[in-house]
């Protein structure tokens, strides 16, 4: 299955996210892909108050999103922000296409480097996976990837594929820790994992260098089932097309069994 990464930096401005969006979709509907992946919190970034630019799935926003998926013929999955309960708003992955009509609240809240997401955003509870050309995904989002248990319940669900999207925090060994764990999560589930994360707010800006919103650090990688790296971008903005190859992931469940080995 032809997939794209869309890295890109979303400004607080809906509208023009939804511009950019627009722009990587047809860019990666020209060169083939069949499934488009975008950021975290591609409606708007993190370090606003969120209360004020959450929209429910009907709203404007998210129509947008479904125009733009079927003027282009793909499955788009991206991040925005919907109205929850007492206040706060869900991080929601928005996914739409061909046949395909879901959304997932993000369960696990960055509550860690001194950033405490739960306090302006109330967690999700159900798994969720969608199919794209009868190849099945699932969804995941930034902090989950510290969670192998998810990545192994949407193996168990049969997705051959968890997609990532990430609005990643920037900060000393953050870098080493996207990377060791993106690789980590596709190894003991054996699913390949698109992780698609937010470009830096500045082209020469320090990831190293800790900030306190997660703005992103870029980095997003196709990585395969044995846990290699396929595919990787840097910092800047861009996109990255490559086939997924469905039919590796039964044979690298062949050959380290691990699903079926498991004991707990």
């Amino acid at each position: 299955m032809r997939t794209a990464l869309c890295q890109f930096t979303a400004s607080t401005d809906p509208e023009e996210n939804l511009r950019a969006i627009e722009a990587l979709a047809e860019q990666a509907a020209s060169e083939g892909a069949r499934l488009a992946v975008f950021p975290e919190a591609a409606m708007a970034r993190f370090g606003i108050p969120l209360g004020p630019v959450a929209e429910p799935l009907d709203g404007p926003w998210a129509n947008g999103l479904r125009d733009i998926a079927r003027r282009h013929r793909l499955t788009v999955v991206a991040g925005m922000f919907t109205p929850a309960d007492g206040g706060r708003v869900a991080n929601t992955l928005l996914a739409t296409g061909p046949g395909v009509e879901a959304a997932y609240d993000k369960i696990h809240l960055y509550d860690a480097f001194g950033f405490s997401e739960s306090d302006t955003v109330a967690p999700g509870a159900k798994i969720v996976t969608i199919d794209v050309d009868d190849v099945r995904v699932g969804l995941a989002t930034c902090y989950d990837v510290r969670f192998p248990e998810l990545f192994r319940a949407h193996a168990d669900a049969g997705a051959v594929i968890s997609v990532l999207p990430a609005s990643w925090g920037a900060g000393p060994g953050k870098l080493a820790h996207w990377e060791l764990l993106t690789r980590a999560r596709a190894l003991d589930a054996t699913v390949w994992v698109a992780a698609v994360g937010q470009a830096p707010p500045e082209p020469d800006a320090d990831i190293e260098e800790r900030t306190k919103a997660p703005t992103g650090i870029g980095h997003s990688a196709l990585i395969g089932p044995d846990g290699s790296v396929r595919e990787q971008a840097g910092t800047a903005p861009g996109l990255i097309v490559a086939d997924v190859d469905v039919d590796e992931v039964q044979r690298v469940r062949r050959a380290v069994a691990v699903l079926d080995n498991r004991r707990l």
